[in-house]
């Protein structure tokens, strides 16, 4: 296709509609879609599909397309008064090519000097010219070899700004590192380019790719490190031979990009993590003073024995684990560690892994709370977080609520700012999910001994009367939850509604939402939140949100580019520090406009790119992972035999805990019963707790006896 004229071209530059000509037909086309920087006068070569638009007729879209610099006079006087080279309007354009013909382009690329001839281009003027036009050629050339190799527009963009003009070196000589240096590149997609460029399958670069790769992935599981024969064996089913494997993790410990430790296999920014949570625990982990300096809580007799221990303990120790599950007064124990401190003068500082969270901790002890990412003011001008031991947090305690959350990078960025001095007490309930990201902070701090842990066990009469409270007991000790009777109303209902296949569940689902919205004025949307174990499959979350999005939200104005409409509950699927934005927000789209799309977290408005869209997903529907820290009116919860994988306990246990008033569960009752007796929950590979015992023993042994 050769562009004529570019019609429209979004703010953020990658939409655009443009007028072009089959170069082989010569018949018009209407070419939309991500086309970068494409100017009138260029011809390039695009994959895609026709299809018919009901207000703007037949057009071509395209999902990727390989820049071809234009050959003929015509082509190259309107590629260079396209205004694409600065220097050059359509004028100078038309001299350049009546001097220099179809070898225009290679005279200004090759014989800069040689522009001086055509009348207004001096010496300073040619140099820029050639720069600029040197640049736009070896942006087309890169781009024509990303996408040759199957690699679309908008990852292209994201390879050449991490490697520059290096791009296609870097790319052909080891497209495996390629693949772990740019979120996206996957090991499928370095192997075709590998194979494409002659590395066979024991060829060693190919063998440390499936290593790095193998490392990545395990740590998308939550695994801190990898075994020896846990790489060896994976790496058998991506067809890399044993001897490669060990030569490989030789090789990449040689480079710096693995660390070894006897059989376990880390990338080094887990490996620096695991050690420094270590040490910080190890360095909070000290009592503080004596019992005898605090009397006043010992006394309240709202707390129960348990609850008095705890805030004993916060103000006693350097370091504090709170558990329980719900109903058993965590709440009422945090407001009152809290209190205590304050009545002492205490710097009190609070926080959480979620903006939810967050809220209700600042809600349940009347004092300011925020994220953690916000607490350790993350700096995008330097890239990293601007709180840590060089500039600690200003606080005697520090409270982080919904810890079971806190994965080893996140726990290490918080302790290492908390200062010398300071005590933390960490709160969460460890019978939920583990965390997203690598590690088990919390658990494994438990499971060490060290430090304080309070268990709270009593669960109080006015939180037995809620049939969510009993059913989450009910789960974890591995009996099914007794739902409330049907037409009666109570505190937390729990209703248990049975259907088998799939679009039975569905269309239950759907009247579900509207009894929620009828019986006890809960907006589908806002208030309410359907949960499914995963996100593939006939009941998954991608299939049931577009469902919902079309039942819920049937008006919206959908974007040609974004599949969103104003009105859409959407979630942010990853962090991005320089929108404060984070992984599991939930959010609403205001508006789509000029290939924007604009959503509101909480009030505050935050604008997504088309190259950005790959971080939302529509959110009527969230897995239970995502939705780890969040607290809703009303919960429904899909279960269905498809979903077998990912059935367990705890998974059953924190999707029910999400809800404050209701909890409906629809699905099949072979299902529920098989997540109640999957106790087994995936425990991350870590040495925290062995490091933490080892560092205690350490400790004692320097103890003067």
């Amino acid at each position: 296709m050769t562009v004529d004229d570019v019609v429209f071209r979004s703010s953020d530059g990658r939409y655009v509609v443009a007028r072009a000509r089959h170069t082989q037909k010569d018949e018009p086309v209407v070419l939309v879609g991500d086309l970068g920087a494409v100017a009138a006068g260029e011809t390039l070569g695009v994959t895609g599909r026709y299809t018919d638009h009901p207000s703007y007729g037949r057009r071509f879209q395209t999902t990727s397309f390989t820049p071809i610099m234009p050959s003929s006079t015509d082509g190259i006087a309107r590629y260079l008064g396209s205004g694409l080279i600065p220097g050059i309007g359509p004028s100078l354009a038309e001299r350049l090519v009546e001097r220099f013909g179809s070898r225009t382009l290679d005279v200004i690329a090759e014989q800069s000097a040689r522009l001086r001839e055509v009348d207004g281009i001096g010496q300073k003027r040619a140099g820029a010219i050639a720069a600029a036009l040197r640049a736009r050629r070896h942006e087309a050339e890169t781009l024509s070899f990303l996408h040759a190799v199957g690699i679309g527009p908008a990852l292209a963009r994201k390879i050449i700004k991490r490697f520059g003009d290096d791009t296609v070196r870097l790319v052909r000589e080891d497209p495996y590192l390629a693949a772990e240096e740019v979120k996206g590149v996957g090991f499928k997609t370095a192997d075709r380019i590998g194979a494409m460029g002659g590395i066979g399958p024991e060829d060693p670069r190919r063998a440390a790719g499936a290593v790095l790769h193998l490392l990545g992935r395990g740590a998308e599981e939550g695994h801190v490190f990898r075994t020896t024969s846990e790489l060896l064996s994976s790496a058998t089913a991506l067809d890399v031979p044993a001897a490669r494997v060990e030569e490989a993790v030789a090789a990449l410990r040689a480079r710096g990009l693995v660390v070894v430790e006897g059989q376990s296999v880390y990338l080094p920014p887990l490996h620096q993590a695991e050690v420094a949570v270590a040490q910080h625990l190890a360095r909070l982990a000290r009592p503080r003073r004596s019992a005898g300096k605090a009397t006043a809580p010992y006394s309240d007799p709202r707390l129960s024995t348990e609850q008095a221990a705890a805030v004993v303990a916060s103000l006693t120790e350097g370091l504090l684990v709170l558990t329980g599950g719900p109903g058993t007064g965590k709440t009422t124990t945090v407001a009152a560690v809290v209190a205590a401190h304050r009545a002492e003068g205490r710097r009190v500082v609070l926080c959480a892994p979620t903006g939810r969270a967050a809220k209700r901790l600042s809600d349940a002890t009347g004092h300011p709370a925020s994220t953690i990412h916000r607490l350790l003011e993350w700096s995008p001008r330097f890239g990293r977080f601007q709180r840590d031991r060089n500039a600690p947090l200003d606080a005697e305690l520090v409270l982080v609520d919904e810890a079971s959350m806190l994965d080893i990078v996140l726990a290490e960025r918080l302790l290492d700012a908390i200062p010398n001095g300071a005590e933390l007490v960490l709160v969460g309930d460890v019978d939920q999910l583990p965390p997203v990201g690598p590690g088990q902070m919390l658990r494994e701090l438990i499971d060490s001994g060290i430090g304080r842990t309070v268990r709270l066990h009593r669960v109080f009469r006015q939180a037995r009367e809620s049939a969510i409270v009993r059913g989450a007991h009910a789960i974890l000790a591995g009996r099914e939850p007794d739902p409330t009777p049907s037409g009666t109303r109570g505190s937390g209902d729990l209703f248990v509604i049975a259907a088998s296949e799939p679009e039975m569940i569905a269309d239950r689902l759907v009247a579900a939402l509207r009894r929620l919205k009828s019986a006890y004025d809960l907006d589908p949307v806002r208030d309410v939140q359907v949960l499914s174990p995963m996100r593939r499959g006939p009941l998954g979350a991608d299939k049931l949100n577009l469902l919902l999005q079309e039942e819920l939200n049937p008006q919206a104005d959908r974007d040609r580019k974004s599949a969103f409409g104003s009105g859409d509950k959407v979630m942010h699927l990853r962090n991005d520090y320089e929108k404060e934005v984070f992984n599991g927000d939930l959010g609403e789209v205001v508006r789509v406009a000029a290939a924007i799309t604009y959503v509101s977290f909480d009030g505050r408005e935050v604008q997504y790119t088309v190259d950005d869209l790959d971080a939302l997903s529509l959110a009527y529907v969230s897995t239970i992972h995502k939705v780890q820290g969040s607290e809703f009116p009303a919960v429904v919860i899909v279960l269905h035999s498809a979903h077998h994988v990912l059935l367990s306990r705890p998974l059953l246990y924190t999707a029910l805990t999400r809800a404050r008033r209701v909890v409906v569960i629809i699905g099949e009752r072979r299902a529920l019963r098989r997540a109640i007796r999957t106790v087994d929950m995936l425990r991350s590979s870590s040495h925290l707790a062995a490091r933490l015992r080892t560092l205690q023993l350490s400790s004692t042994a320097k103890m003067p006896s």
